[in-house]
């Protein structure tokens, strides 16, 4: 039936009310948080978006609109200026449309988030036939890109390019990036993977990085994607995994049409996939390849997305790889110190209906407020974006048509995926970057590289389900591009989370949150026993009214991405926080008073807390 525009002012980008004797949402409630605190500059970029309405098809009442958008673009008013380049010429090799990830770290220790971009290239590596890229990306500087965040106060961002300072501008085709401090000296390593050669960079401390990828045993020649660096053993030293996609040559590539009969991108059932690999750090600047003796090695997956978890609440790291087209795996290590996969047993390894998906993206964190890690992970267009909801146990069950996620992403191709939270609510949002593997049909003859899809946001309604206010978040706002990897963190540091984004053959975006909290907590870990990041910690935050918000440590995630470890708790009014507690990754646990919310602390294990910081 016809849709009605309807409009009025709201608190929240959702505009749905809260209850105050409760914090609960409640549709019915008479109750309206007070407006969200909006910087000049975000004002300016929201200009033109106060009329807009949602459309209401039926079945009753639209969701109120809010006056302002949950993100803005603020790549070019910050100077990023940054271009991916896929090198496409014509022959549809694989790795053009696979795309790069993108990461966010604070590599000089100045206490705001740099940006680490990754580049493909003008000409996938062996491929010499003269002919020229149908997307030319001039001014595109060869390899890796390193941007240094110069924010002043006020939250006004800047970033300048310092690649060559810093000695991190590999020439690599690359598509990963894995961000931890594999040798506990208190700053953040790098370690890229390509289309090829792979590389660590160790961070010198003086800002500058060393390539100490031979000299560490961490140098694999394949095609590698995703990376992760975990604790897997709890011995207090980050290792190292893997994930590898295909075999794929340039020489043997194999030509694909689609539906339509125009020549395009094969998918990866094509080429034989690769077993990925898993290096045990020794505490001593080297690693070593244990993917045999463990048995990673022992099955082969296509895969794009890895993260490291306890997600059945025994205090032992389990690792997630979502594979493209093939069974997801989720290793678990026996007592003989070997890894076996309960990815069926588990029920992740298939969705509802027993078909493996193209998986390409994952993101952790507990959608539901239940104390457990739930699952998100992203697909291709004509199958659905996936939910799965722990039962506390680590057995999971995929809820995605119950939660409203379904339907939504039919539309889409995701990648780079993450939960955070938008608001001063608490609840975890979902994140979905979008591009297509396809050529669009409505696309073609309107872009000359048709494969764009908007991003999307989905909103935590609280009861399970999850409603696609991409609109109303400004995402649809914006050009659409071909989005690959998603990273997330508090990129201006104003107390709440921001995404970055790498688009496939285009510019890279930074999506900055206007929802401006009324307060916040960031808490960063600082680990003497366990890690020095605390990468695999669990941080509870309890509150006032009863609630803990549990938040898992960590920098991976997503697709191909590396995302800030500090863990940003966005407070709304009535949010007062009463303690912080930490489950540290070898298994001993502290809990520490607040006294005071609307900044930093910094947790230093069996320290105790050090002064306020970011």
């Amino acid at each position: 039936m016809p849709g009605r525009c309807r409009c009025r002012v709201h608190s929240r980008i959702s505009g749905r009310d809260w209850s105050h004797s409760s914090g609960r949402c409640d549709a019915g409630s008479g109750y309206e948080r007070p407006a969200r605190r909006l910087t000049t500059a975000v004002v300016a970029g929201l200009a033109g978006l106060a009329g807009a309405c949602s459309v209401d098809e039926g079945g009753g009442s639209a969701p109120p609109v809010a006056e302002e958008a949950a993100f803005v673009d603020g790549t070019e008013a910050a100077g990023l200026h940054f271009r991916h380049a896929a090198g496409a010429a014509g022959a549809y090799h694989l790795p053009e449309i696979t795309g790069a990830g993108v990461a966010l770290l604070d590599y000089d220790g100045d206490g705001d988030l740099d940006a680490y971009l990754l580049q493909g290239g003008q000409r996938l590596p062996g491929v010499d036939d003269g002919a020229e890229p149908l997307v030319p990306a001039p001014d595109v500087p060869a390899g890796n890109r390193l941007f240094r965040n110069d924010l002043v106060r006020g939250g006004e961002l800047a970033f300048t390019d310092v690649t060559d300072e810093a000695g991190v501008g590999d020439t690599g085709y690359a598509m990963g990036v894995a961000v931890g401090d594999y040798d506990n000296d208190g700053d953040p390593d790098l370690y890229v993977t390509n289309v090829g050669p792979n590389v660590l960079y160790r961070n010198e401390g003086d800002g500058r990085f060393s390539d100490v990828t031979r000299e560490a045993g961490v140098d694999d020649s394949r095609w590698n994607t995703s990376a992760a660096f975990l604790d897997y053993d709890a011995d207090g030293d980050l290792d190292l995994y893997v994930a590898a996609y295909v075999e794929f040559d340039p020489a043997t590539s194999k030509p694909c049409d689609d539906p339509a009969g125009r020549a395009d991108y094969c998918a990866p059932g094509r080429y034989p996939p690769l077993a990925d690999r898993l290096f045990r750090n020794d505490g001593e600047g080297r690693f070593k390849d244990v993917s045999q003796q463990t048995g990673i090695a022992e099955q082969a997956g296509p895969g794009l997305g890895v993260v490291g978890a306890d997600l059945d609440g025994d205090g032992q790291l389990e690792i997630l790889v979502a594979n493209d087209q093939s069974a997801n795996f989720l290793w678990r290590r026996t007592a003989d110190g070997r890894f076996e996969d309960r990815g069926l047993m588990r029920g992740v390894a298939y969705n509802a209906e027993g078909a493996a998906e193209a998986s390409m993206g994952i993101a952790v964190g507990d959608a539901d407020g239940d104390g457990d890690d739930d699952l998100f992970m992203t697909h291709l267009v004509t199958e659905t974006n996936t939910f799965y909801v722990n039962d506390g146990a680590g057995r999971f069950t995929d809820r995605t048509a119950a939660s409203n996620l379904g339907a939504v992403s039919l539309r889409s191709t995701g990648f780079g995926a993450g939960f955070l939270v938008v608001d001063g609510d608490g609840v975890l949002e979902l994140f979905a970057a979008n591009g297509a593997v396809a050529m669009i049909d409505a696309r073609v003859g309107v872009s000359s590289y048709p494969y764009e899809e908007p991003d999307q946001l989905f909103e935590n309604l609280g009861d399970g389900r999850f409603a696609d206010i991409s609109e109303r978040a400004g995402l649809t706002a914006m050009p659409p591009l071909v989005g690959r990897g998603a990273a997330f963190g508090d990129i201006d540091n104003d107390g709440d989370v921001d995404i970055l984004v790498s688009n496939n053959n285009g510019p890279a975006r930074l999506l900055l949150n206007a929802s401006a909290p009324a307060s916040h907590l960031t808490v960063t870990l600082v680990g003497t026993r366990s890690n020095r990041d605390g990468q695999g910690a669990r941080i509870g935050l309890s509150l006032t009214d009863g609630r803990t918000a549990w938040r898992r440590v960590h920098s991976d995630g997503s697709y191909a991405s590396a995302s800030d470890r500090r863990v940003v708790f966005p407070l709304g009014p009535g949010s007062t926080p009463i303690a912080v507690s930490v489950r540290w990754p070898v298994g001993n646990e502290e809990t520490w008073p607040v006294t005071a919310a609307d900044g930093g602390i910094v947790l230093v294990e069996g320290q105790g807390q050090l002064a306020a910081g970011t």
